[in-house]
């Protein structure tokens, strides 16, 4: 169940968290974040508050300091376990003291400690980050501030001392005692088109008459029921770019921090090839634990998240291309898989797979992953057939760094797709999986569809991908470039590059300007894209590109406080140190040492409450019902899948074709009502797809009859090649409908269109013209022949 990070008292004691104002600067594709969390102690004994908190794990923080009654007090970065050390001698000393930390196991968890706050103390405590925003399918820019921080599953013992298992009280959202706010200042050269949220904003105001730069703010009254996400749209967001910084002042001209810093941005217009038709072991890694029991938001209307998933099985089986390999696995506390080995795609093993689908339910517990990816790897690798990994989860595992360099230790031999599912998922176990073997991260969260997201990767995993990758620059004389970041192994069509360098030697003192270059082969072609940047730095008092290369610096060498060797440790705080970013190695700490009074028995300690959020319990979504009170679920808890009640179609033919037809019940929209037209094509979408053939092609019969609203008579009447396969036929139709009817999911069922299309010029040729003008007439849409490539 999602709980909410927070300021936790006692029972009915006075919480020290007041309120929390975050400032965000967005530059492009670059987010700058100051939050502010103001405390206030109300009660008559010194107190020690503690309060965790998510974050995306690439945020690079930088700054940590504290307001005490006027007197800033700025944190300095240490090594970690002597930063504990000096923490708790202050504290014994009466000093007020603050400690940041990243959690040992999680790079997307941080915890903050506000030691010694004397009675009526008021404290405001700042943090401030960078990062990158991700690109999304349709060319927005995501920024998520993270609300939710889920309890996670224990891979280890020593993992149950992470700070996300401690045990903190959980109170209803109305009564949660403290505030969030936000506003939000956007600036692109490109030109701000609109800004789109899943909560509440108050109106966009344009601060510039050409609408390059924007302020939007979170409406009064926010309650903490979600993430806070920003979708922000520019005019043109794809045009390559070179931003260069200048360096600290203070520092050596040829270090880390004292150099110019470059920030290369690519979108390579890398073009859409044909699907490759029999390449590739495709395994899916599904969560099958208690919390994928639970709606995939907070909206009365959601899908339950193990339905989402049985629909994205589904839509990916029917889209793999003929003669490649499979297997699909559900983990939790256990877990199964459908078939010893991989198989090959064949009519008969997608009917067997389909048929278990059906059956799936969120009952296998907790959320161990470890087990089943390492039963993955140990499998035999299929010659000619090179693996490409997909996982689901809700990411609620508290040891993320052995379950990535298990991936790592693997990553020489498959690419793996990850999926983050609802809010709290680990940005840190989903992205860091995918970095490690050069595939994609996605989250779905808000309304985002869980079908819609892993299409898009399948299209990924099927294209080729852009090999021979190569960065050029052309500088003036005496200046060179030294790259920070790692070497990029895969870009896919559709995805950005963003890579750091350090400029080193002789800046050209008057006006000048150097050029990068990628270059890369692409399915037998070479490509390049260029892109000229001015050589005059600019000033940044964030220093954003130089602590972003830092970030990306130490998330190369950083395998985790646990799995890094001492060498590479000593390398990371020095990296973290110098250039003042965060890592797990370091911990930001401050000291108010003028408050200087004996401390008057033990330091009452406040952990911070978080809200449950009732909507989860919802009785008609889960009969599983949560009970009045309920804090948590328990990790070895098995949730049962809801019996959701639709109208239904009616089909016949039992039997073997049973394991084709996926029931409206079992397959359908939680959100679907009687009334509800829009719910009601989706669900007849999923029929009609759950029918199609492994070869893309569908059969005639009553069934499709009945999905196409019409009779079977007639729609062999209306067949205009009596004497050719009515297969032909029928597939032609099936796909009319889905252009006419399901405009809106074609990114669901691009992939399966094509494989019938190309079925069909197999086995209908030039008759398809015929066809789909008869088909047209008959189901009264105008679809022209267009679509299947006349």
């Amino acid at each position: 169940m999602e709980q909410h990070c927070g300021l936790i008292t006692g029972n009915k004691e006075p919480v020290p968290l007041k309120s929390i104002s975050v400032t965000l600067s967005i530059n492009d594709f670059v987010a700058s974040v100051s939050a502010t969390l103001n405390y206030e102690n109300e009660e008559k004994v010194p107190l020690e508050a503690f309060f965790v908190f998510p974050m995306d794990e690439d945020s690079a923080v930088y700054s940590f300091e504290a307001l005490v009654d006027g007197k800033k007090i700025v944190a300095e970065l240490q090594e970690k376990m002597q930063a504990h050390s000096i923490y708790e001698d202050a504290l014994s000393q009466g000093h007020q003291a603050y400690l940041l930390e990243e959690d040992d196991y999680s790079r997307d968890v941080f915890s903050c400690n506000v030691g010694n706050l004397q009675p009526g103390a008021k404290v405001a405590v700042t943090l401030r980050y960078v990062q990158e925003l991700p690109l999304e399918t349709d060319g927005a820019l995501r920024y998520v501030l993270p609300a939710i921080l889920n309890p996670r599953y224990q891979l280890s013992e020593p993992s149950a001392k992470s700070c996300v298992n401690i045990k903190t009280p959980i109170v209803p959202l109305e009564d949660l005692p403290y505030t969030l706010s936000m506003v939000a200042t956007i600036t692109s050269q490109h030109g701000i088109e609109r800004v789109q949220s899943n909560c509440s904003l108050s109106p966009m105001q344009y601060l510039a008459d050409d609408k390059t730069s924007a302020q939007i703010s979170l409406a009064e009254g926010h309650k903490f029921d979600r993430d806070v996400e920003l979708l922000i749209y520019y005019n043109e967001v794809h045009s390559p770019s070179v931003a260069v910084e200048m360096g600290m002042q203070d520092k050596k001209p040829d270090s880390l921090m004292g150099a110019p810093s470059a920030m290369v941005s690519f979108y390579p217009d890398v073009p859409e090839v044909e699907t490759s038709k029999a390449c590739g072991e495709f395994v899916f890694l599904m969560d099958r634990s208690g919390s994928m029991g639970f709606p995939m938001n907070n909206q009365n209307d959601s899908q339950l998240r193990i339905e989402a998933a049985k629909e994205t099985l589904l839509l990916l089986l029917k889209s793999l291309p003929m003669g490649c390999y499979f297997n699909i696995y559900g983990f939790g506390s256990s877990y199964e898989k459908f078939f010893p080995e991989s198989v090959r795609y064949t009519q008969e093993t997608m009917e067997k797979a389909v048929e278990r689908i059906n059956y799936l339910k969120a009952d296998l517990g907790g959320t161990e992953i470890l087990k089943p990816l390492r039963k993955i790897y140990k499998a035999r690798s299929i010659p000619g057939h090179p693996l490409q990994l997909f996982v689901f989860t809700d990411g609620e595992v508290s040891d993320t760094f052995t379950v990535i360099n298990e991936v790592l230790f693997n990553s020489k031999k498959h690419r793996c797709f990850s999926f983050g599912i609802g809010e709290g998922a680990s940005t840190s176990l989903i992205k860091g999986i995918a970095r490690a073997t050069g595939g994609t991260a996605e989250f779905i969260t808000d309304k985002d569809r869980m079908q819609t997201k892993a299409l898009g990767s399948l299209k990924f995993a099927l294209n080729c991908s852009v090999d021979d990758i190569s960065l050029s620059w052309d500088l003036p004389p005496g200046l060179s470039a030294c790259m920070l970041s790692p070497e990029q192994t895969a870009i896919f069509r559709g995805q950005r590059l963003i890579t750091y360098a350090q400029l080193t030697g002789t800046m050209p003192q008057e006006e000048n300007s150097g050029e990068v270059c990628l270059k890369y082969t692409f399915n037998g072609r070479s490509l390049e894209n260029r892109v000229t940047f001015s050589l005059q730095p600019k000033t940044n008092a964030s220093f954003t590109i130089h602590r972003l290369a830092a970030k990306s610096l130490i998330q190369t060498k950083d395998l985790g406080f646990h799995e890094t060797s001492e060498r590479v440790k000593e390398d990371v705080v020095g990296i973290s140190i110098q250039s003042g970013v965060l890592s797990s190695f370091t911990a930001f700490l401050a000291i108010n040492k003028e408050l200087n009074q004996p401390v008057q028995g033990p330091i009452a300690q406040r952990e911070i409450p978080r809200p449950i959020i009732s909507t989860s319990c919802r009785a008609h979504k889960v009969k599983h019902r949560c009970k009045k009170g309920s804090t948590s679920r328990m990790k070895s808890s098995r949730y049962k899948s809801a019996d959701l009640a639709f109208d239904e179609l009616e089909f016949s033919s039992p039997g073997n074709r049973n394991a084709e037809s996926l029931s409206m019940t079992q397959m359908s929209y939680s959100s679907t009502k009687k009334n509800d037209d829009k719910g009601f094509r989706k669900n007849v979408f999923m029929q009609l797809i759950s029918r199609q053939k492994a070869n893309g092609s569908w059969e005639l019969d009553e069934d499709l009859a009945k999905i196409l609203r019409t009779n079977l008579e007639d729609i062999m009447t209306a067949n205009p090649v009596k004497d050719g396969d009515p297969s032909t036929w029928a597939t032609v139709l099936a796909v009319l409908w889905l252009h006419a009817n399901s405009e809106d999911l074609k990114c669901e069922w691009e992939l399966l269109e094509r494989k019938s299309v190309a079925w069909l010029h197999d086995h209908a040729g030039s008759s398809i013209p015929m066809l789909v003008r008869a088909g047209s007439n008959l189901l009264k849409l105008p679809v022209t022949p267009a679509v299947f490539g006349f």
